[in-house]
């Protein structure tokens, strides 16, 4: 909008406020702030993501969408995410997993400790980056995590425990979050550059193969956000199982300054713009539906163009997500 007229901005506005996807996610947006009084997004009976819920994702949503942060929806939700920063241990604070917390608060602390990741992560894209309360939890997280990336842990942080194997109770590895939270943050990543190539270098690492559970009290919790290496998977032909996952970590690896220490998501990388034609349109062959993500993780951002009836609109999401990372990463674009 550089250089836009204050009319053009106006018409602008209005029509990113009039898209469908925007007014029906406004709409179901409760008064507390939440989205179906879920943050995570998790069945906490299942330990799965669920199909379009969980607060941060639907606020993450709202900003992919080009919702202006000054919304009211977001201020709503930037309530209820501080207070999460704070610590406030109000039972009503559990959402999801009130019920679950309230039979052991080893699980409500966890709990709480990946909301408030998870809230940080969502403050930080909102351009919230300065505010004291998102950068002394940042700085918080970061800790923990290189701690981590310290510790002998970092080399086998899983364990066998009777017939199982779970993650070592002392450890506490990146999450989606974490990560996604450092991408976010220019001045953490200059404050903290050893921390940033701690943290790269460990997940260029190929990812732990075998299940694994978090045990937490007497419960053992599936690992939906936790990572133990490179979370993106494909074949040497640079085929990604899950597209949109492997559009939003090489995003997140630009912005961290580390694309080049993921040999997958440079193979992934390259084949996707080997299939873009001369206009630098993402143009694959035998593109028949818009590309899914299995894990859920990068539901939030992918797709934003929910109309594939044409391979126009099939085309959009990944031709956009090319460009902004060719933008992020400083290339000069060139057309014929």
């Amino acid at each position: 909008m550089h250089g836009a007229s204050p009319e053009d901005r106006a018409a602008l506005l209005a029509d990113v406020l009039e898209q469908k996807a925007v007014v029906q996610l406004v709409r179901k947006q409760k008064p507390n702030g939440t989205w179906g009084d879920n943050i995570l997004g998790v069945d906490p009976v299942r330990g799965k993501l669920l199909d379009d819920a969980g607060t941060v994702s639907r606020y993450r949503r709202l900003i992919e969408l080009g919702v202006p942060t000054s919304e009211r929806a977001f201020r709503l939700t930037d309530r209820l995410f501080y207070r999460l920063l704070s610590k406030d241990d109000a039972p009503e604070l559990m959402f999801e997993f009130r019920k679950a917390g309230k039979a052991s608060p080893e699980l409500a602390n966890w709990v709480r400790g990946a909301m408030r990741e998870a809230a940080t992560t969502a403050l930080a894209q909102a351009g919230q980056l300065e505010d004291p309360r998102v950068r002394g939890a940042a700085h918080r997280i970061a800790s923990n995590v290189s701690q981590f990336l310290r510790s002998e842990l970092a080399d086998k942080p899983l364990i066998r425990r009777g017939s199982r194997t779970v993650l070592h109770p002392e450890a506490y590895p990146p999450t989606v979050f974490s990560v996604a939270m450092a991408a976010l943050m220019p001045n953490l990543q200059r404050e903290r550059a050893g921390f940033v190539e701690r943290l790269t270098a460990f997940l260029a690492r190929p990812a732990a193969k075998r299940e694994y559970v978090v045990v937490v009290g007497k419960k053992a919790v599936k690992p939906v956000f936790q990572l133990l290496g490179d979370p993106i998977q494909a074949d040497s032909a640079g085929h990604p199982k899950d597209l949109p996952l492997a559009l939003h970590w090489i995003e997140v690896l630009v912005r961290l300054g580390a694309l080049h220490t993921s040999e997958t998501a440079q193979r992934v990388l390259a084949r996707l713009l080997k299939e873009c034609d001369p206009q630098g349109v993402w143009a694959p062959k035998s593109l028949r539906s818009l590309p899914r993500s299995p894990s859920k993780l990068a539901d939030f951002a992918f797709p934003l163009e929910f109309d594939g009836k044409t391979p126009e609109r099939r085309q959009a999401d990944v031709t956009f997500r090319l460009g902004l990372i060719a933008k992020l990463a400083g290339w000069q674009l060139e057309f014929v």
